[in-house]
């Protein structure tokens, strides 16, 4: 997954979109402590800030130390680049000890990871239900494809369409909204199903703005090493077109998000 966003962390960290706090404020009020946080695949750190105003203590995990650069330093907040493969012990020595995290998110990454073993380490980590003690919860949530309007939308489609064959076949997860994917949690309390639940984010964005948010997707990086543009003069030309000839016209991108969220079951 690393190595998908290696050359454009910058870009990445530049016009990803932020988070709701509606997002955080529903999560957070899933989990009974709010002493310690994981956030898993932290990429820049999108989800950082909102967790650090609601957890004591913060964890942000990614393979790719060059996306991490790019993360937000905060006083609770501490970054850790971690191999591929780390083992359970290397994840208690260097994330967490087991049963002592409250809650694991995973924004916009859950797609990449190798989900069994992912699973296990959760579990692992995440508190334990007890009788006097409520469960861990993991979140992870991804966000589709921007809406504009009919246009730029129209547009947008026929560019993302396009471009399938450089997408990682991971990325079917999300066009699914993770509705799909197993998730072995049960809902968590107050819920009767593990969603995914819908929220949105919006950005305001110039033509070139939205045009940098493409240049951003893995998809666009593996064409690239093909020698293919997807973004070729047509193509943003038509973009430009459809955004209505004046490129630094501001306009409202709306992503909608699809949250799974649930807690350890009990042994």
């Amino acid at each position: 997954m690393a190595n998908l966003f290696l050359k454009q962390a910058k870009q990445y960290a530049a016009t990803r979109p932020a988070y709701p706090p509606e997002l955080f404020d529903f999560i957070a009020s899933k989990t009974a402590r709010h002493d310690l946080a994981w956030d898993v695949g932290t990429g820049s750190g999108q989800a950082i800030p909102p967790l650090a105003k609601l957890y004591k203590d913060v964890m942000g995990t990614d393979t790719s130390a060059q996306q991490l650069s790019y993360a937000p330093r905060l006083p609770n907040v501490r970054y850790v680049h971690t191999p591929p493969d780390l083992p359970l012990d290397g994840i208690h020595a260097a994330v967490a000890p087991p049963g002592s995290v409250d809650l694991v998110t995973v924004a916009q990454a859950f797609h990449w990871l190798d989900l069994p073993r992912f699973y296990a380490q959760v579990r692992s980590v995440l508190r334990a239900p007890q009788p006097q003690q409520a469960a861990g919860v993991l979140a992870a949530w991804c966000y589709t494809e921007p809406c504009v309007d009919a246009a730029v939308d129209d547009a947008f489609w026929r560019l993302y369409n396009g471009s399938q064959p450089y997408w990682a076949p991971n990325r079917r997860l999300v066009d699914d909204r993770y509705s799909g994917v197993d998730f072995p949690f049960d809902p968590v309390d107050g819920e009767a199903h593990t969603g995914p639940f819908e929220f949105s984010t919006e950005r305001r964005m110039d033509l070139d703005g939205y045009l940098a948010y493409i240049t951003s997707w893995s998809a666009y990086q593996t064409a690239k090493e093909k020698d293919v543009e997807l973004l070729d003069e047509a193509t943003v030309r038509g973009f430009a077109d459809a955004w209505g000839g004046d490129r630094v016209e501001v306009k409202t991108v709306r992503y909608p998000i699809f949250l799974r969220i649930g807690k350890v079951r009990p042994e």
